[in-house]
């Protein structure tokens, strides 16, 4: 892996439904997950995806829940006064999800219910609306990031998206789509698409927006993507590189690598004005910045030290301190959000890894163990962070849980993919 890499493409802008969505497999899990069932939704005609079943996929997917088959529910309540809470307590239900999807004056609407069978009381119940048939699926996600927040204390990330980049074909014949999916692989759609390499997607805070790196007649660009209208503006375009876009917190500012007065450095453009400046002026390259979420801090790569390890910078400029020193390499670092420690890849004995940086103590601990694992991305709630690797069949997404012990991979039937980038969460 190379912390820059020069390339040359023609890129096209699109929108369309992506050919295929991603597989996912799921291994390890909580030692004590959380049982839950789901009893399946009373739903209106018009309504045919299984919403109870979106919800439910999402939880196990997560690692942190087991749910009871539904040949084995000995009830089908929809509402919590049909509950008789001591069948579900013999058969190990701490938690039960009942609902009814129904039409409304506006669309329609999802009403559920959590209730603790072991206290007999609901803990939980919302109305969800929708104006269509098709919003149905965020619905089922967000009943399943309510269910999760009450049940285990942290934001759920299922009604989030995720960017990431495909390839397909070799030689002349090989293309390159930037996509956007939902976090669980379905609805994909492409947003751009190259016969070169596209590179970097990150997001804007309120999810509006992707930034991305593309190329021009051999030219590096960077290039923003309103995703509601498909306008895309450039940005940077000037000679030599522009990589590596990241936006501030509040949405305001682009951080970017950019050579063309001296060596790469970072630099900060206020969107709103154009207005740019140089944040980093050192004779090696300063590259991958990443803020901090309170928007005061901006950690970046650096091979000032002989080698690429990570350092962090006040926006307002000074000398940056370095923050990793445990194996011969350490890239492209995201901050969690809470900002108390940064994903990272860790490159040691002949293998790039993802690590997780305890900003507190400086420890360094291994999440992953590929030999080319990238492009570490947090989820919202920080509890999982997605990442780049080599699978099987070529190059693959993965998610690991911070403490390690719930890994996911998402692949292709055929294909490359790479470049990951998990959404905000917008409420």
């Amino acid at each position: 892996m190379r912390t820059l890499r020069w390339m040359a493409l023609s890129l096209v802008a699109v929108c369309t439904v992506a050919r295929a969505e991603l597989e996912i497999t799921v291994t390890g899990g909580d030692v004590a997950p959380i049982p839950i069932a789901l009893v399946p939704f009373a739903q209106v005609p018009e309504v045919q995806l299984d919403i109870a079943q979106v919800v439910e996929n999402d939880l196990v997917r997560s690692g942190r829940f087991r749910a009871l088959p539904r040949r084995d529910m000995l009830q089908r309540p929809i509402a919590p006064a049909q509950i008789d809470a001591g069948t579900w307590r013999a058969q190990g239900m701490d938690n039960v999800v009942v609902g009814q999807v129904a039409k409304s004056d506006n669309g329609f609407y999802a009403r559920f219910f959590l209730v603790d069978s072991v206290s007999g009381q609901q803990v939980l119940g919302y109305d969800i609306p929708a104006r269509s048939v098709d919003q149905m699926r965020y619905v089922a996600h967000q009943i399943a990031d309510l269910i999760y927040e009450k049940l285990l204390g942290m934001p759920g990330y299922f009604n989030t998206k995720i960017a990431y980049v495909t390839a397909q074909g070799v030689g002349y014949q090989r293309s390159f789509q930037l996509i956007v999916a939902d976090a669980d692989g379905e609805n994909p759609r492409v947003v751009a698409t190259s016969r070169e390499p596209l590179m970097s997607p990150t997001w804007s805070p309120d999810r509006k927006q992707l930034a991305y790196v593309g190329y021009e007649r051999g030219q590096s660009t960077i290039y923003l993507h309103t995703l509601a209208s498909g306008e895309v503006k450039k940005v940077s375009a000037e000679k030599g590189i522009n990589g590596s876009p990241a936006f501030s917190p509040d949405g305001r500012y682009l951080a970017m690598c950019l050579s063309f007065e001296k060596n790469p450095d970072i630099y900060i453009l206020d969107l709103k004005t154009g207005k740019r400046r140089r944040l980093t002026d050192h004779y090696g390259i300063d590259t991958e910045p990443s803020w901090s979420p309170d928007g005061t801090k901006i950690a970046f790569t650096s091979d000032r030290g002989g080698q690429p390890q990570i350092y962090e910078i006040g926006i307002e400029g000074g000398d940056p301190r370095r923050l990793t020193f445990e194996g011969r390499q350490n890239l492209r670092a995201a901050y969690s959000p809470d900002g108390n420690s940064l994903a990272l890849v860790n490159y040691d004995g002949g293998r790039y890894r993802i690590g997780l940086l305890d900003l507190a103590t400086g420890d360094l601990r291994l999440l992953s163990d590929g030999r080319l694992d990238e492009n570490p991305s947090f989820a919202p709630g920080g509890a999982v962070v997605i990442y780049a690797t080599q699978g099987a069949r070529g190059a693959e997404l993965a998610t690991v849980s911070v403490d390690g012990r719930v890994r996911q991979s998402l692949r292709q039937a055929s294909g490359d993919v790479r470049e990951p980038a998990w959404s905000p969460l917008v409420k």
